[in-house]
């Protein structure tokens, strides 16, 4: 049986990021679609996740990127509308059990775009 991996997001003047918290994971596939993304992966124990997420605006599927390591895999992907801000990710105004603002890396916008940067290009290295 699939069941959905603990999602946390968080909203840059740039992009959205997305954690998907998955330990071990195994056969990680991750679609990201203008308007949707698609997430699945096996742990160790051999238990399948997959997360479907219709967008809440229109991302750059092709700027977009994931990034996995042993505890978790993370998205983040390139509004098409740079510096608007996201009041949820999912289309529907809906808040799945599964999915939380990640509040340690929520933050205001003021000055961010050189941190957004360094973090971006620093996901991009490994």
């Amino acid at each position: 049986p699939r069941q959905p991996a603990k999602t946390l997001w968080y909203d840059r003047p740039r992009y959205v990021y997305l954690e998907f918290c998955v330990e071990d994971s195994r056969d990680v596939k991750v679609i990201i679609e203008d308007q949707r993304l698609v997430f699945s992966c096996k742990n160790a124990d051999g238990v399948e996740f997959y997360n479907e997420i219709n967008l809440y605006a229109r991302v750059n599927s092709k700027d977009s990127q994931e990034k996995r390591s042993d505890r978790s895999i993370t998205c983040f992907m390139r509004k098409w509308k740079e510096k608007v801000a996201w009041p949820r990710i999912t289309k529907e105004n809906i808040k799945p059990a599964w999915l939380s603002v990640d509040f340690d890396n929520w933050r205001d916008w003021e000055g961010d775009e050189e941190v957004e940067r360094a973090m971006v290009e620093q996901y991009a290295e490994v």
